[in-house]
């Protein structure tokens, strides 16, 4: 008979595992479909086309002249517009796009701060001692030596994709793909936008009549 008897508390617990697993399953699946169809989407031509029709219009504000000293200069405003626009365009569902459109902020925060801490590191330095410095060169080979190759390729990674310097290796692999696929079409739509403009400036030149030269005057 004890052995019929079944405890109810045993049998709560096995089915709040059982649902916690088939939620976890199904939040996966959602995820791995939605990473899916972000990658097909930075390979379609809409996405590209209205990319493109963005990034021109970002372009069309930068100033290449003699900008503010607080803004980006040249080529510099030029690729910051453009990931901009790109973040823009991922709609803030990754960790790379949310990095990029709060990078601007966090610069303009740290110029102020720098600042208002100008004043005080002059009199700091002023009045600071000499000290001699340890060689740090030593310990930080020997650091890098520790580290295993594998982890030492993660941290390079997550430097290289924005948002993911301290994230574990899953998020920095999915986070990378997507932002790849995301420059992929960036490098597509630059360079399209590269040869639409060359061949516009080539035709408009062909198209110019000759200038007319002066005839020397015949000498009778």
């Amino acid at each position: 008979m004890a052995s019929l008897i079944t405890n109810p508390v045993t049998n709560t617990n096995s089915d709040r595992s059982k649902r916690k697993k088939k939620k976890n399953s199904m939040v996966k699946q959602n995820l791995q479909r939605s990473q899916k169809e972000d990658h097909a989407r930075w390979k379609s031509e809409a996405q590209q086309q209205i990319y493109s029709s963005k990034l021109i219009q970002a372009l069309s504000q930068v100033s290449l002249g003699t900008p503010s000293p607080s803004a980006p200069r040249g080529g510099r405003a030029v690729r910051e517009a453009a990931d901009r626009v790109l973040a823009v365009a991922a709609k803030g569902r990754t960790r790379w796009s949310r990095a990029i459109l709060t990078s601007r902020l966090k610069l303009k925060f740290r110029k102020q701060k720098r600042s208002q801490r100008g004043s005080a590191a002059a009199v700091a330095a002023a009045t600071r001692t000499s000290r001699s410095k340890k060689p740090r060169v030593s310990v930080l080979k020997l650091k890098a030596k520790s580290v295993p190759t594998v982890q030492r390729k993660v941290k390079v990674l997550g430097r290289l994709v924005p948002g993911c310097r301290k994230q574990p290796l899953p998020v920095i692999l999915e986070e990378a793909t997507d932002y790849i696929a995301a420059l992929e079409m960036q490098v597509r739509a630059m360079s399209a936008l590269a040869d639409l403009l060359s061949g516009s400036g080539a035709a408009s030149s062909s198209s110019a009549p000759p200038p007319e030269w002066p005839m020397p005057p015949t000498s009778q």
